[in-house]
């Protein structure tokens, strides 16, 4: 599994946004646009976890753009599955931001996080620096959903380029050790 130090491949993945049908939208990984990526893969469309995760990182869009922050999301469904889903359920529709389709499994499997039981992807996110360098990995079970707050906490601790103690959010005071 690629970890913290490794670039982010740079792929150019189909993906899926908003509620038009797909078009064969597509997002260069290797693109960045001066900007922090947060990258996180759900394993399926429809199920019961998943929902929750998205709709936690939608919630939160404003405050990860607010950091200079794109939000990403990811799973081994095509983009019209996606589609699908996100007509059937309005909280999905509103979170809108990009959902890569990767049933080709191409990023999943070069980013190595690949359920080998299951055929789908772990639920793993990836917070990625604007020169595409992965600085955060967390990767849960199938079964145990993430915390999107954690996500932006750990954002705002690495842009502070500073040493940050255990539990320690923004606006608190940084580790400055003696000379």
């Amino acid at each position: 599994m690629l970890t913290v130090g490794d670039k982010l491949p740079s792929l150019t993945v189909p993906v899926q946004q908003g509620s038009a049908l797909p078009a064969g939208e597509t997002l260069d990984l290797g693109e960045t646009g001066g900007k922090w990526k947060i990258l996180f893969y759900w394993p399926k469309d429809f199920t019961f976890v998943c929902p929750t995760e998205i709709i936690g990182y939608g919630e939160l869009a404003q405050d990860f753009a607010d950091r200079d922050a794109v939000l990403i999301g990811a799973s081994t469904d095509t983009d019209f599955v996606h589609h699908a889903w996100r007509k059937a359920d309005e909280r999905l529709a509103a979170a809108d931001f990009p959902w890569i389709a990767d049933n080709k499994k191409e990023l999943a499997n070069a980013l190595g996080i690949i359920a080998p039981d299951a055929g789908v992807a772990y639920r793993a996110t990836f917070i990625i620096d604007p020169d595409n360098v992965i600085q955060h990995v967390t990767v849960n079970g199938l079964n145990v959903g993430r915390n999107p707050q954690e996500t932006l906490r750990v954002l705002d601790a690495l842009q502070t380029d500073e040493l940050c103690p255990c539990n320690w959010s923004e606006g608190q005071e940084v580790l400055r050790p003696a000379a």
